[in-house]
C-alpha cells in the first residue's frame, strides 16, 4: 500500500511539473525590444537574410521557453536573456528542431566564480561551467562575460558559445571532444589526429593564434576552436583550413 501511495505522488508531482511547465511555455513572452537588441549585439544574427532572421528569433523564443535563467546576486535582464540564447542557437542553427534536452536552467553569476560555484572569495576565475552532481541539468555563466563575449566579435572568445558547445558534446553521453551527433563516423579519427596535432603545435608555439586553455584536453579544444570557427571565420580558414573544414562539415552540413 505504501508503495503505491508513492507512485501515485510521483505520478501526481509529475503531472504538476508538466502542466507548470506548459503555463510557462503558453505565458512566455519575449522582450518588446528583442529585434533591436539581436540587431546591435548579435553579428550571427545581422549576417542572416530576413527569412533567416525570423526563424533564428523563433529558435531563441523557444529555447527561452524551455530554459529558465535565474539571477544569482543580480537582475537577469532582457539583454542577458537575449545573448545566452543567441549563444545557444548558434552553434546548432544549422540544425533545425535541435533542442537542448540536458539543461532546464541557466544561473547568472554577477560575476566570476570559483569551482565551488562561489562568487565570493579567492580563485573566482571562472566565466562559465556547465553544471555536475546537484548542479546537473544547469549552466552557470558570468553576467559581465555574457556580455563583453558579443561586444567585441573578432577576438575569437565567446562564452556562452564555449559552455554550449559542450553541452553538444555531452549530448552523447561524454564530454570527450567528440560530438557523435554531429561528427559522421569516417571523420572522427581524422577529427581526433587533427585534435592532437594541433594541440601539440599549440605547446610548441610562443604565440599560438587558437586560446591556449584549448590546449587543456581534447573537450576543451573543441568548445574552444568553436569561438573560434563562429567568431573569426576566415582567420581561422587562413591558419588552419583542414580544422576549419571539419569543423564546417559538423556546424554546417
Amino acid at each position: 500500500m505504501i508503495g503505491l501511495i508513492i507512485i501515485i505522488v510521483i505520478i501526481i508531482i509529475g503531472i504538476k511539473a508538466y502542466i507548470d511547465k506548459q503555463k510557462r511555455i503558453s505565458n512566455f513572452k519575449m522582450p518588446p525590444d528583442t529585434r533591436n537588441l539581436l540587431t546591435d549585439n548579435v553579428a550571427f544574427y545581422r549576417n542572416l537574410n530576413d527569412a533567416r532572421k525570423i526563424i533564428f528569433e523563433n529558435r531563441i523564443k523557444d529555447f527561452l521557453q524551455h530554459v529558465t535563467i535565474t539571477g544569482i546576486g543580480t537582475q537577469v535582464e532582457d539583454i542577458d536573456m537575449i545573448l545566452i540564447a543567441s549563444g545557444a542557437i548558434i552553434p546548432i542553427f544549422a540544425f533545425d528542431g535541435w533542442r537542448y534536452n540536458n539543461i532546464s536552467e541557466v544561473l547568472l553569476y554577477k560575476d566570476t566564480f570559483n569551482e565551488d560555484y562561489h562568487a565570493e572569495g579567492a580563485e573566482r576565475n571562472i566565466l562559465g561551467m556547465v553544471g555536475e552532481g546537484a548542479l546537473q541539468r544547469q549552466m552557470i555563466l558570468s553576467q559581465p562575460s555574457v556580455r563583453s563575449s558579443f561586444k567585441n566579435t573578432n577576438d575569437g572568445h565567446n562564452t556562452v558559445i564555449h559552455e554550449f558547445v559542450h553541452l553538444i558534446d555531452k549530448a552523447d553521453g561524454a564530454v570527450d571532444g567528440i560530438p557523435e551527433y554531429l561528427l559522421a563516423r569516417p571523420y572522427v579519427l581524422p577529427w581526433i589526429n587533427i585534435i592532437h596535432e594541433t594541440i601539440k603545435e599549440m605547446k610548441n608555439s610562443e604565440s599560438p593564434d587558437i586560446n591556449f586553455y584549448g590546449a587543456t584536453n581534447d573537450a576543451e579544444f573543441f568548445a574552444v576552436v568553436s569561438e573560434y570557427f563562429f567568431e573569426r571565420p576566415d582567420e581561422l580558414t587562413t591558419h588552419h583550413p583542414e580544422l576549419y573544414k571539419l569543423l564546417e562539415k559538423m556546424f554546417h552540413p
